[in-house]
């Protein structure tokens, strides 16, 4: 397989192929706004789910470069605290000013959300996150946020 792809390359067929490099690249001007609210039972419009999931414009978004800690259900109370923490700080972060969405390499998630990074001149809002503690890079896998989890 990996034979068939490198002599497939080497033959002109990544001429083709988007460049790696455009798909996860940072927008370079900043468009999007609108106010966020925090979503409830019933509003999915243009609100904030938890610290790494919003609605915006009709479509549910997960921000692909980060996990939060979970809300639905927490394992343990420092969790929700902190999950807590998060959901607010994104909200805060969204509606400070305009953004951008760029998509990376998937579209979608199997849940059929959107799957962008979220930018602010040039910075990732995830980053932010992560770096206030209320957030860690996503790695393909959930970690737990209680204590020895």
């Amino acid at each position: 397989m990996i034979i068939a792809v490198g002599g497939w390359l080497a033959c002109g067929g990544a001429d083709v192929l988007p460049d790696l490099g455009t798909l996860a690249k940072k927008p370079t001007t900043d468009s999007l706004s609108t106010a966020f609210s925090m979503c409830d039972g019933s509003h999915r419009a243009n609100c904030v789910v938890d610290g790494d999931t919003f609605w915006f414009e009709g479509e549910k978004i997960r921000i692909a470069d980060i996990d939060t800690p979970e809300l639905s259900p927490p394992r343990c109370e420092a969790e929700r605290i902190k999950g807590e923490a998060a959901k607010s700080r994104l909200l805060t972060l969204l509606n400070t000013g305009k953004f951008s969405l760029a998509a990376g390499f998937r579209d979608e998630d199997k849940y059929g959300r959107k799957l962008p990074t979220v930018f602010r001149a040039g910075n990732s809002l995830g980053d932010a996150l992560i770096k206030e503690g209320l957030a860690r890079s996503w790695d393909g896998a959930r970690h737990g946020w209680c204590q020895g989890g």
